[in-house]
C-alpha cells in the first residue's frame, strides 16, 4: 500500500458509522455483543451518532420502528449474531407490517471461522430474508459502501420497509482506502396517467353513495389535507381502515365515521348501504380470525389507490386499481373531479355531508360519553371509563401510543386525531411493541409528551424497555391496564367455543406487581385502584420531566359469564 493510500484508508467499522451518518442516521439503536465490539470501539471515536441501548433485541427493533414511523426518517439497529437476530424477529415482523425504513445489522463471525460452526453462529441472511426488502452479507470491505448506499435507498423507496446487513468481524476490523460514494434517493411521488385519472373521475361521479376507507399511506405521504378535500368534494363518509395503526383522517371532520373493526359481519353491514368503496392508501379489509362471512358486500364496487400493488385485487376484485402516491394522485384528481362534476356535485356533496354529520364520530363520542360517565365509581375500574378520562386529561399536543388490546377498545371513540403523528397503534397484531415504540416515538418528537396505553399481557413482552426510558429520562407516561390475564383470549374462547374454563389465561398466582417492577427499573410508579386516584396520578405524571408508570387495576375476565 502506498503512503498516500495509507493516509486515506479507513477501517470497516469507521466506514460503517460514516456511511450511516451520511445517510441521515443520528442514533443507533442496539444491544451489543462480542461480534459488535468493533462498532462499539468505533463509537468512542466519533460524536455524530449516539447509541440508544435496549436490554433485548426485540426491544431495540421496536424502538427504531417507533422512531422511523414518527419521524419519517431512516433508523439504524444493531443486534448480536444469530440469537440476537432471532430474538428480534417478532419486532421485525411488526416493522415489516409498518413499512418502517430500518437498516438492521448484525455482527457476524469472521469469514472462514463460520465454517467451524462456533458458538452463536448461523447464516444470518436466510434468517432475516423473509421479513425484509433486501438481505445481504458483506464479503469485501470494498463492497461496504455500495451495500450501505443500496440498503438506505431500498429502505426509503416506497413502499418503504426494513433491510438487513450481516457484518463479519474481519470486514469491520479491516482497513483499506475505499470510496464511500454518495447516497441515492428515489422520488416515488408519482401519480397515474391523465387518462387513468379521467377514468377515475368519471367512475366516482357515477356513484350515488360512495364511501372512503382511509389508510396508513395517508400518513406516509402526508395526505391529510388531500383526503379531507376528496371526502368533501364527494360528500363521502370516511372510515379508518380495519387495522387502526395510525392517524389516518382527522376525527373531528364532519365526514369521519370512526374505525372499522375486524368483525366481518359488522363490516359487511356497515358497507352494505354504499355503492362504491374508495380504498385510499389502505389495506382492503384486513381481518384476523376466520369467518364464513365475507366483509365485502358482493355488489360493492372497489377502487384502490396506493403504492402497494401487491394489495390491489389480492383478496377482492377491484374495478380500478391505481398505483401512485396518495397525495400526488388525489391532488391531481381533485380539479378534474371538480370540473366534471360542477355545481351538481357540489350540491349533492353538501346534502350528503349533512346527512353523514348526523351520525358521525363526534356524535358517537357524545353518546358514548353519556354512557360511560356513570362508570366513574366502578371497582375495579371500568376500562371504557378509563379511556374516556385519559383522553380528557391528555396534555396539549400529546402523542398516544396504543397497545392495550382489550382495555383500549374505546380509546379511538374519544381520542381526537388532529395530526398524522398524534396516534400510533400496532400494525401487525404481534404484541410487545408498545413500550419500546413509545421510546422511539418520543425521541423523534422530543417536544411532545408521549402517553403509552398498554395491556398487562402486552407489557410483559417488552418490559425491559422501561429501563431505557428511565436511563434517558424520557417524558413518557406509561399506563398499564392490569386485568390480571389475557382477556382477549378469554373472550374468544367464550365466543367461539362457549367455554368459560379459562386455562392458562391468568397470571394472578403470583400477581405481577407492575409498579414495583417499574420502580426496580428506575422510574416513578404507582398502583391505582380508583378512578379518582387515576385522575390525580395521571395529571401529576404528565407534569414530570421524566417517565412515570401507572398500573391501573381494571375489570378483568372474571366478570365474564358463560
Amino acid at each position: 500500500m502506498s503512503n498516500e493510500n495509507k493516509r486515506n484508508s479507513i477501517t470497516g467499522r469507521s466506514a460503517f458509522l460514516a456511511l450511516l451518518k451520511d445517510e441521515g442516521v443520528t442514533r443507533l439503536f442496539g444491544n451489543p455483543g462480542t461480534t459488535e465490539l468493533p462498532i462499539m470501539h468505533a463509537m468512542t471515536q466519533q460524536s455524530d451518532i449516539s447509541y440508544v441501548l435496549g436490554l433485548q433485541e426485540s426491544v431495540v427493533v421496536a424502538m427504531a420502528d417507533g422512531y422511523a414511523r414518527a419521524s419519517g426518517k431512516i433508523a439504524a439497529v444493531n443486534v448480536h449474531v444469530a440469537p440476537g437476530l432471532g430474538n428480534a424477529m417478532g419486532a421485525l415482523y411488526t416493522a415489516n407490517f409498518s413499512g418502517s425504513p430500518l437498516i438492521i445489522t448484525a455482527g457476524q463471525q469472521e469469514q472462514g471461522h463460520g465454517l467451524k460452526e462456533p458458538l452463536l453462529y448461523a447464516p444470518l441472511v436466510p434468517i432475516a430474508a423473509p421479513l425484509v426488502k433486501w438481505a445481504v452479507e458483506v464479503n469485501r470491505l470494498e463492497d461496504l459502501p455500495m451495500i450501505m448506499r443500496r440498503a438506505a435507498k431500498i429502505a426509503l423507496t416506497p413502499p418503504t420497509g426494513p433491510v438487513f446487513i450481516s457484518l463479519p468481524g474481519d470486514i469491520l476490523n479491516m482497513e483499506a482506502a475505499i470510496d464511500l460514494g454518495e447516497s441515492t434517493r428515489v422520488d416515488a411521488a408519482s401519480r397515474p396517467s391523465d387518462a387513468s385519472l379521467e377514468s377515475l373521475a368519471a367512475r366516482l361521479l357515477q356513484a350515488q353513495r360512495p364511501v372512503i376507507i382511509a389508510g396508513h399511506e395517508i400518513i406516509a405521504s402526508d395526505a391529510f389535507g388531500e383526503a379531507v378535500q376528496l371526502a368533501e368534494m364527494l360528500g363521502a363518509p370516511v372510515y379508518q381502515q380495519t387495522v387502526n395503526d395510525g392517524a389516518h383522517f382527522p376525527s373531528e371532520h364532519p365526514a369521519f365515521m370512526g374505525s372499522l373493526n375486524r368483525n366481518q359481519g359488522y363490516v359487511r353491514d356497515v358497507l352494505s348501504s354504499y355503492d362504491l368503496l374508495i380504498c385510499l392508501g389502505a389495506d382492503l379489509l384486513r381481518m384476523s380470525v376466520y369467518s364464513e362471512i365475507d366483509p365485502l358486500p358482493a355488489d360493492l364496487a372497489v377502487i384502490q389507490i396506493g403504492q402497494r400493488d401487491w394489495e390491489m385485487g389480492k383478496n377482492h376484485a377491484v374495478e380500478l386499481a391505481l398505483r401512485g402516491d396518495v397525495k400526488e394522485t388525489v391532488a391531481a384528481l381533485l380539479p378534474i373531479l371538480s370540473a366534471r362534476g360542477g355545481q351538481d356535485l357540489t350540491d349533492r356533496a353538501k346534502t350528503s355531508l349533512a346527512t353523514v354529520a348526523a351520525g358521525n364520530w363526534s356524535v358517537q363520542r357524545e353518546a358514548a360519553r353519556t354512557k360511560f360517565v356513570e362508570m366513574a365509581s366502578a371497582s375495579p375500574i371500568e376500562p371504557d371509563w378509563l379511556m374516556m378520562r385519559l383522553v380528557d386529561l391528555l396534555p396539549d399536543d400529546a402523542i398516544v401510543v396504543d397497545e392495550g388490546i382489550v382495555s383500549t377498545r374505546c380509546l379511538l371513540n374519544f381520542l381526537a386525531i388532529r395530526d398524522r403523528y398524534g396516534y400510533f397503534g400496532n400494525a401487525s397484531g404481534g404484541i410487545g411493541w408498545g413500550i419500546a415504540a413509545a421510546l422511539g416515538i418520543q425521541i423523534a418528537h422530543p417536544e411532545r409528551r408521549v402517553v403509552a396505553v398498554l395491556g398487562d399481557g402486552s407489557a410483559m413482552y417488552g418490559i425491559q424497555a422501561l429501563w431505557t426510558a428511565a436511563h434517558l429520562k424520557l417524558p413518557i407516561t406509561f399506563v398499564i391496564a392490569n386485568n390480571g390475564g389475557y382477556r382477549i383470549i378469554k373472550e374468544r374462547l367464550l365466543a367461539f367455543h362457549g367455554n368459560d374454563q379459562f386455562i392458562a389465561m391468568d397470571f394472578k398466582d403470583p400477581a405481577i406487581e407492575f409498579a414495583d417492577l417499574a420502580r426496580s427499573l428506575g422510574m416513578q410508579a404507582e398502583r391505582i385502584e380508583t378512578g379518582e386516584a387515576f385522575e390525580t396520578a395521571f395529571q401529576a405524571a404528565n407534569g414530570r420531566d421524566g417517565p412515570t408508570l401507572l398500573e391501573v387495576v381494571v375489570q378483568g375476565g372474571e366478570t365474564m359469564q358463560g
